[in-house]
């Protein structure tokens, strides 16, 4: 589970990392009276969970009260990348000397935990990664021994950052271990003029395989709550991440609908989103996936692409076909069915005869014109 920035923050404070006060609102007129109570100089950022929102203007300076009212009435709404902005957060503000990058994250490939750091902070840390990997210290970190000062110094040091981080990098890797993480980030971790180090952005996934340990993590999976296509699809019990492309993807099985992506960005168009309805294809689990899918204004066209085996091709058809009298279907869709009475549910989709349906047979193919249909809509 991602968390907003508010709710990393309020992780952060609670196990020592050095934040600046913030207060979250939800309309213009509360963002007077928290400005007011901040100082009156703050930064209004929009709340949602994704990144680039200083870019999508979700992220404005305000010199006083009157303009974080402006500031968050322009931002309240907004859509960033799918995402609805319903709550802004106001912080104060801080005078930046030096910014840097840290995270800790779980690294599946090496299967241990890794420290990334970089005194290279305050910029996208993937072009950053890709530009000047040298830039970016990748350390992995002993489960055992964990993140002691110590090793937050070596961290530090790898990385080209002044030691009187190692602190703050022992409280992450506290909130990282206390909060089952798989992710903590921060960018920027900053000096100030007057010498504090302080996290003044903050990013936490929780694993939610340990939520049995963490009942009030919860709390902060609120569905519908800022708008976001995740959390619409998680209250409709999906299996669905938000992705950067045009090409909306439903498939069944985590592995079948990884490997659809895959082809799809190999015709040359990019996925929109992960989606895996495992063995259902009810009417009601399809219609549920397309019209969260068709929500994303980033589509251009959707990829159904099934492999029949417990569930048989012919009640994916059929769960496809009864979804269409749900959902309005504004975007291009092509479907691919193979496996399990394929040839039944080809059949079916045929009958229906849909103009905005194309039926092919082979992935491949199916892939190649969902790509091309994005590509033209672009």
């Amino acid at each position: 589970m991602d968390l907003f920035e508010y709710q990393a923050r309020e992780l952060f404070a609670r196990h020592g990392v050095p934040v600046l006060d913030a207060a979250v609102v939800s309309d213009p007129e509360s963002a007077q009276t928290a400005a007011e109570l901040l100082g009156g100089r703050v930064v209004v950022k929009a709340q949602v969970k994704t990144g680039g929102r200083g870019k999508a203007g979700g992220v404005k300076l305000a010199a006083h009260p009157g303009e974080a009212v402006a500031a968050a009435q322009a931002i309240l709404g907004m859509d960033i990348k799918g995402h609805t902005v319903g709550k802004v957060m106001l912080a104060q503000t801080a005078d930046i000397a030096e910014e840097f990058y840290a995270s800790y994250l779980l690294d599946r490939t090496n299967r241990t935990w890794l420290a990334m750091a970089s005194a290279e902070g305050g910029m996208d840390i993937e072009e950053v990664a890709a530009t000047k990997p040298e830039a970016l210290a990748r350390i992995p970190v002993d489960p055992v021994e964990g993140v002691t000062e110590a090793v937050a110094r070596d961290i530090a040091a790898a990385a080209g950052l002044p030691p009187e981080t190692a602190p703050a990098l022992v409280a992450l890797w506290e909130v990282f271990t206390a909060e089952d993480a798989v992710l903590v980030e921060v960018n920027p971790l900053v000096r100030t003029t007057d010498g504090r180090i302080l996290a003044i952005d903050g990013k936490v996934t929780l694993d939610d395989n340990a939520r049995g340990r963490h009942p009030q993590h919860d709390a902060y999976d609120v569905p519908g709550e800022g708008g976001d296509l995740e959390s619409q699809a998680r209250a409709k019990g999906l299996n669905y991440v938000k992705l950067d492309g045009s090409v909306g993807i439903i498939g069944n099985g985590a592995g079948l609908v990884m490997s659809t992506l895959d082809v799809v960005a190999r015709n040359g168009a990019d996925p929109a989103n992960f989606l895996d309805i495992g063995g259902g294809a009810s009417a009601q689990v399809m219609a549920d996936g397309l019209g969260v899918i068709l929500s994303d204004a980033d589509v251009k066209s959707v990829f159904v692409n099934v492999f029949g085996g417990i569930t048989a091709c012919d009640a994916v058809a059929n769960g496809i076909v009864q979804a269409l009298d749900q959902v309005e279907l504004t975007k291009p869709l092509v479907v691919r069915l193979d496996g399990n009475n394929a040839a039944a549910g080809r059949e079916i989709l045929d009958g229906a005869a849909h103009p905005l349906v194309t039926r092919l047979d082979t992935m491949d193919g199916a892939a190649a014109r969902a790509a091309e249909l994005a590509l033209a809509g672009s």
